[in-house]
């Protein structure tokens, strides 16, 4: 497994091209830039774009949806039934799927938005807008942190510490940093 990762300017966002080196396939996550470098990096290693993940439905982790959607022809994965005019595989709840052949884990971890996944590829978990390098994600109100909270721990913060955690915004982390510096759970 091969991870490029691409930077949005325009709205601060990162997107993942995760590729399989073995089968020549590759699944985006987050489509929030469709650039020139990002076309370069599928077209150089040849991988096939079968999906597109979306951990959440805000229209900075997907903008780039409809663009890649017009020269590739991806199967796309969310909670939401409708992402950028495109009708997705939903998927609710916890479960796992087939993709470009990676076995791919899904979790619903609520309260950043509703409709809020985070995805599971090997050791590496995107983890959207629900927690960040040192931070969790904005909650709109005490309902949405505590959900949030309570989702991270029992699906997410129970895991292996050398888990990557590849967020939606800023740097990488693991688990186990984030159990030793994450103020936003330590002072919970």
């Amino acid at each position: 497994m091969k991870i490029y990762f691409h930077y949005s300017s325009d709205n601060f966002a990162n997107c993942y091209l995760v590729g399989n080196e073995i089968t020549g396939q590759a699944v985006l996550v987050d489509p929030s830039v469709i650039d020139a470098n990002l076309l370069d990096h599928i077209e150089k290693n040849k991988f096939s774009m079968e999906a597109v993940l979306i951990t959440h439905g805000h229209k900075s982790h997907s903008q780039a949806l409809p663009t890649i959607l017009k020269i590739y022809n991806p199967r796309v994965y969310a909670a939401e039934t409708e992402i950028s005019g495109t009708e997705t595989k939903n998927v609710t709840g916890d479960g796992s799927f087939q993709e470009a052949g990676f076995n791919i884990s899904y979790m619903s971890i609520p309260g950043h938005s509703p409709d809020s996944l985070l995805f599971k590829i090997g050791n590496v978990v995107f983890t959207g807008d629900s927690i960040f390098a040192g931070r969790l994600g904005h909650a709109a109100n005490r309902y949405g942190l505590k959900s949030l909270i309570t989702n991270l721990n029992a699906k997410l913060l129970n895991q292996n510490e050398k888990i990557i955690l590849m967020p939606g915004h800023g740097p990488p982390s693991t688990i186990g940093a984030e159990l030793r510096y994450n103020t936003d759970i330590l002072l919970q």
